[in-house]
């Protein structure tokens, strides 16, 4: 990507498959549909994507995304959006050199919840060795990896640019732009740091779309269908959403033409996602999970599980994010209904992976907005009674895969769940709880809902 090209430019950072079912298809669409076009490039900050990138270079950016319908209807198409692979290396400069190239208006990245190392009260984790290494000059995080894009396109161009979090974060624009300053402050870079303030904007959104790991069976779905080997090719749902508040600064896409919903502020929408997808998705792996099951769908079509979620929606969510301009009962309704999709095979590994974010970002708003209005969480406690069970699971090594958690300390964990009263312990953790933590408020509810879980899983076991 050159400063003489007049194409506007879009970078992507995050070279998983979520980008490429969401973001990409709706500036794919963008083009199909005669819009102006934008350029985009793709780019990761860690190697380990590296050979899905190598491929992606070799068919020029082009792969096949499979979408399947709860009725099983299965639909595909050749997404042409992505017109520069950024490949890999150690020092990220192609990557810095694209984000900091002056027609590149938009930088937008998804590196998973975790990927933000900030806490409770939104702080920096600075104890975390990745972000402790960026700190000392490293490219290991997002915050090294967009301060370095930053330093050079301020001392190079000096041109404006969105910084777009495309991850399941609440307020993620928000917490972003927090982070980045809390990291330009500790590196002491405060003519960055200026800059930064009034040369990007970080736009909050709300991203869905059901997008499980590639497998096998969809490269051979994909090649039965269309006659094509494609190794690049990805799966997800049909239904799709993305609200995004109108906040770019340096120009946008006509994303509205293409079904994006640009909003003043996006904050119904994601706490809609948030509590009632989001928080009842890892409910339902983590219970799947619980009784061996390995898919949502498998997990979600179990009547007694179904009805955890179903009851921790309508009993608690739904009177605390009441009134809504959503109708919250027929998103919930919605909602069980894609994790029931049969076609998906979406796993409970990877939903039901990196608790550590999931609970205080899905799980204790609620908890915490309940007390606050004086009512027992008794169906939300068993979300984090099932997360509770699952960890005991992890630290006897008897779950059925490996659990991954980008923020989640091995060792404190164990040394929680190895305590005199691990219950108490667990909810003492201010990182998972905040103001809650340690209070009776969360332990009375939490140890009846870890009775009901185990009434509920020897029922299974009985039956």
């Amino acid at each position: 990507m050159t400063s003489s090209q007049q194409q506007p430019g879009w970078l992507h950072i995050g070279a998983g498959s979520f980008h490429r079912a969401h973001q990409a298809w709706y500036l794919d669409q963008l083009a199909k549909q005669g819009q102006p076009a934008w350029r985009l490039a793709l780019g990761n900050i860690r190697a380990d994507m590296s050979p899905l990138l190598e491929q992606l270079a070799a068919q020029n950016g082009v792969y096949t995304l499979e979408t399947i319908s709860p009725a099983g209807e299965h639909r595909y198409e050749e997404i042409h959006a992505i017109q520069a692979v950024i490949p890999w290396d150690a020092q990220l400069s192609a990557l810095i050199a694209a984000g900091a190239d002056s027609n590149t208006r938009v930088i937008s990245f998804t590196v998973t919840e975790g990927g933000y190392y900030l806490d409770q009260h939104l702080q920096l984790d600075t104890a975390n060795a990745d972000l402790a290494a960026d700190l000392q000059g490293g490219l290991n995080t997002i915050y090294g990896a967009i301060a370095a894009i930053l330093r050079t396109r301020m001392a190079d161009s000096g041109a404006p640019v969105t910084l777009l979090n495309c991850d399941n974060l609440r307020h993620n624009g928000e917490r972003f732009h927090s982070g980045l300053k809390q990291f330009l402050q500790l590196r002491g870079e405060t003519d960055l740091l200026a800059w930064v303030d009034s040369h990007s904007s970080s736009p909050n959104c709300m991203v869905d779309r059901i997008t499980p790991r590639p497998t096998p069976e969809v490269i051979a779905r994909v090649a039965a269908a269309t006659g094509k080997h494609d190794p690049c090719a990805i799966m997800g749902e049909s239904f799709i959403q993305w609200v995004v508040e109108d906040n770019f600064i340096a120009g946008r896409p006509a994303l509205e033409a293409v079904g994006v919903e640009m909003v003043t502020s996006v904050l119904p929408y994601e706490e809609a996602k948030i509590r009632i997808l989001n928080a009842s998705h890892s409910c339902i792996a983590w219970a799947g999970t619980l009784i061996g099951l390995s898919s949502i769908d498998e997990s979600t079509a179990v009547p007694s599980i179904r009805q955890m979620a179903f009851d921790y929606v309508t009993q608690d969510v739904i009177p605390c994010l009441s009134p809504s301009p959503l109708n919250l009962a027929s998103y919930r309704d919605t909602v069980l209904e894609r994790f029931g999709n049969p076609h998906i095979r979406d796993s409970n590994q990877r939903v039901a992976a990196d608790g550590f974010s999931k609970v205080p970002g899905f799980i204790a708003p609620t908890l915490q907005q309940c007390v606050a209005r004086g009512t027992v969480p008794t169906a939300s406690c068993v979300l984090p009674a099932l997360f509770f069970r699952f960890l005991q699971r992890w630290q006897a090594n008897t779950l059925p895969y490996a659990y991954q958690d980008g923020i989640m300390d091995a060792a404190a964990c164990r040394q929680m769940l190895s305590a005199a009263d691990p219950v108490a312990a667990f909810c003492a953790d201010p990182m998972l709880w905040g103001s809650l933590a340690g209070t009776t408020q969360l332990e009375t509810p939490l140890r009846a809902a870890l009775q009901q879980v185990d009434q509920w899983l020897a029922s299974m076991q009985a039956g």
